[in-house]
């Protein structure tokens, strides 16, 4: 049975250079897990160990494909009727948005 791991520290964990090159290894895979270890050398803080930045989700092309296709594509080229016009200019979505 392997030994429990040691809870999570509420900073980063210091780890020695020399500690580090013996348990390379453990410390990749508790950064990948999310923790933080600062390396140090001679008791002082010399470089971090992190997890890396997730990557940005990926676009799917035709994605939306199911929905069928758009109707009329030329209808967005269309001008509003003054109506629906009004009715965009009135909505909370775009008065979050600064008037220049």
């Amino acid at each position: 049975m392997e030994p429990a791991l040691p809870l999570p520290h509420p900073g980063p964990r210091l780890v020695n250079v020399h500690q580090a090159k013996t348990q390379l290894s453990r410390l990749i895979d508790a950064a990948h897990a999310g923790e933080t270890i600062v390396l140090a050398k001679a008791g002082k803080p010399w470089a971090r160990l992190m997890p890396l930045a997730p990557p940005p989700p990926q676009r799917v092309p035709g994605r939306l494909r199911s929905q069928g296709p758009l109707g009329d594509p030329v209808v967005l080229l269309e001008p509003m009727e003054a109506d629906e016009l009004a009715s965009w200019d009135e909505s909370s979505l775009i008065s979050a948005v600064p008037h220049p």
